[in-house]
């Protein structure tokens, strides 16, 4: 690249000029106008979500690329679609810079969220550009779920089985890798490079929807409850109970963790990684015993029955080989924004 262009501000050209280039990463037909007409697809719900990044808080330049910060903070959207169980329509992308910001800087943020995007047939429709001290990145994403679809945290019922659709803690292990190269010196190159992809390049689990409503038979025979793991499994799965009214157990030998963990952490370590890490955005789903069983088995590995739900609204994790002592899990455990 040009070092000239290379070495361009954000104020050196200016919201029009920064338009003009942005405007690449959009659908044609759809940028120009002051909205962006999305069209559902007969008897769908429109399903919305917000998402607010902050330079800093959620993304940085120590162990994030910029093409790495737009594909985590489109990743996070389309996970909270997931959740929800709809499919994607669009995004739009509000974004405040310091002047100082390099054209480039940006132009690889939207590149990073266009690659994420595009794996889902999904567009960036639409958006704002401000000035602001800090680099902030706020993304709204639309889609769409026939209303019989819609999975909600407040529909899991005792007896129900608490799926969890891939492994735990791989993100947390990829960012300590990141910000503390020294650890894990029995990891080989290959599941080292894995952990840290997994932290800066997540998969947000829209592949797992259409198996769901194949196994469960559409339209959908009950509600089902869920959400995504985003801020921890703990947390999501406190998030359900708490919403449906309900407790749960979770077993700490059925919780999915990567095999490369037992090279460098201990059990103690990896069960924190795992209930508090976040990141990982897998679905955390309650179903029936037999249908949990069958979505594990088409899902295969790392997917897994972790836990069940209960009376009561005591979450509890418990070890059924007594190496570990019951514990009850709270959300003061895990990240909270403003938290002491």
């Amino acid at each position: 690249m040009n070092s000239e262009l290379s070495s361009l501000q954000v104020k050196d050209i200016g919201e029009q000029g920064l338009l003009e280039r942005l405007q690449r990463f959009c659908p044609p037909e759809i940028i120009g106008d002051d909205a962006a007409v999305l069209v559902t697809a007969p008897e769908q719900s429109l399903v919305v979500t917000t998402d607010v990044l902050v330079d800093g808080v959620h993304f940085s330049d120590v162990t994030t690329s910029p093409e790495d910060a737009g594909w985590r903070a489109a990743a996070a959207n389309l996970s909270d679609l997931a959740a929800m169980g709809a499919s994607p329509l669009g995004i739009t992308v509000g974004l405040g810079l310091p002047g100082e910001v390099r054209v480039s800087w940006v132009e690889r943020l939207y590149q990073g969220m266009t690659e994420c995007l595009q794996k889902y047939n999904t567009s960036i429709v639409g958006g704002d550009i401000v000035r602001s001290p800090v680099t902030t990145l706020a993304i709204t994403a639309f889609g769409q779920v026939h209303p019989s679809q819609i999975i909600r945290r407040s529909a899991a019922v005792v007896g129900d089985a608490i799926v969890v659709t891939g492994v735990h803690g791989a993100s947390h292990a990829g960012l300590e890798l990141l910000l503390h190269p020294e650890l894990g010196k029995n990891l080989k190159n290959a599941e080292r490079t894995a952990l840290i992809h997994a932290h800066q390049r997540p998969q947000p689990r829209l592949d797992v929807l259409p198996i769901l409503w194949k196994i469960l038979a559409s339209p959908c025979p009950m509600p089902i409850s869920g959400m995504d793991s985003s801020d921890g499994l703990a947390d999501a799965i406190i998030q359900i109970c708490r919403a449906s009214g309900v407790g749960a157990v979770l077993e700490h030998r059925q919780i999915p963790v990567p095999k490369t963990f037992n090279h460098w952490l201990t059990p103690e370590q990896a069960l924190e990684y795992a209930l508090y890490g976040g990141e990982d955005f897998e679905l955390v789903l309650c179903l029936p015993q037999k249908l949990a069983s069958a979505l594990v088995q088409h899902l295969g590995e790392g997917a897994a029955i972790a836990g069940r739900i209960t009376a009561g609204s005591t979450v509890l994790l418990h070890d059924e080989q007594k190496k570990f002592p019951d514990q009850v899990l709270s959300l003061s455990q895990g990240f909270q924004h403003f938290g002491q």
